[in-house]
């Protein structure tokens, strides 16, 4: 089984990009790992949303929001233009939930809160 949950933070504002009819979202989310000594470190991990996640990711997050994510990995490479390979791991979102409270999101978010269904999922 392939499944991912992640809870953190954005470390950048989402970049929203075309390929052809299809919107995509890449971003970094900044996790927190506990050690033995209480102290905290992290670890950012690439995130990849499609289609109408995108979308919304896209608006309602920026840097900063924390966002709860569940996907599954995919590993990739391609060669670098200086001929070497690269290797890479992301996360594809399958699903997403805002966490911020009501007044730690953006004013575009707390607008269309009052919609029926702001992101046109139903």
């Amino acid at each position: 089984m392939n499944k991912v949950v992640l809870l953190g933070r954005l470390t950048r504002d989402p970049e929203i990009r075309q390929a052809g009819e299809i919107q995509i979202s890449n971003f970094t989310v900044a996790v927190n790992r506990r050690k033995k000594e209480q102290d905290h470190d992290a670890d950012f991990i690439r995130c990849v949303a499609f289609g109408k996640t995108a979308d919304v990711i896209g608006k309602y997050f920026y840097k900063g929001s924390q966002i709860c994510i569940t996907g599954h990995i995919q590993t990739g490479s391609f060669v670098h233009r200086d001929g070497y390979t690269v290797f890479t791991t992301d996360v594809i979102i399958e699903e997403f939930d805002f966490v911020d409270k009501k007044q730690q999101r953006n004013d575009d978010w707390e607008n269309a809160e009052a919609l029926d269904d702001p992101f046109g999922l139903d």
